[in-house]
């Protein structure tokens, strides 16, 4: 019959037309629907990223508005690196922001930079750099534990 050699094409149409309306949103996005709103946005992925942190990077993106403020701010960077991921300091004589990103959070350490250096006025100086372990967070270890790292382990990795 006729009708059993449309069938398929009408269920691929179905599927594609699926397709074409998921992508139009972020959460429900394809591969290629993400692909498409990188694009428009102008984010390049990372090679390691999956599909879920692409999106996360995208509604990120989408979620900047003017004006910003300092507390628009600390939420951008709270939903980056978590509530305790970072602190800010901001000096205004020297005109000068001072970011430091948690090592829990080093692995958005380059978005960090980019959402920064996107928002941040032009005639601020951005001082971004990674909060290391001090010495008060390794008090609370014994020296037997300590001693199994190295010194680059000690001050740049999370110790648990």
């Amino acid at each position: 019959m006729v009708t059993d050699a449309e069938n398929p094409e009408i269920r691929k149409l179905w599927v594609a037309l699926e397709t074409a309306l998921n992508d139009e949103f972020v959460k429900s996005a394809t591969p290629n629907g993400v692909g498409r709103w990188e694009t428009i946005l102008n984010i390049v992925p990372k090679g390691t990223d999956k599909l879920d942190e692409r999106k996360f990077r995208i509604l990120t993106r989408l979620n900047e508005q003017l004006p910003y403020s300092w507390r628009m701010l600390a939420q951008q960077l709270s939903t980056l690196c978590g509530q305790d991921g970072y602190t800010m300091q901001l000096k205004n004589e020297e005109y000068t922001l001072t970011v430091k990103v948690a090592l829990i959070a080093k692995a958005n350490f380059s978005d960090v930079d980019d959402l920064l250096h996107r928002i941040v006025p032009a005639n601020m100086i951005i001082d971004l750099s990674l909060l290391y372990n001090q010495f008060d967070t390794l008090t609370k270890f014994v020296h037997d534990y300590l001693s199994a790292y190295t010194f680059d382990q000690l001050r740049d990795e999370v110790i648990t």
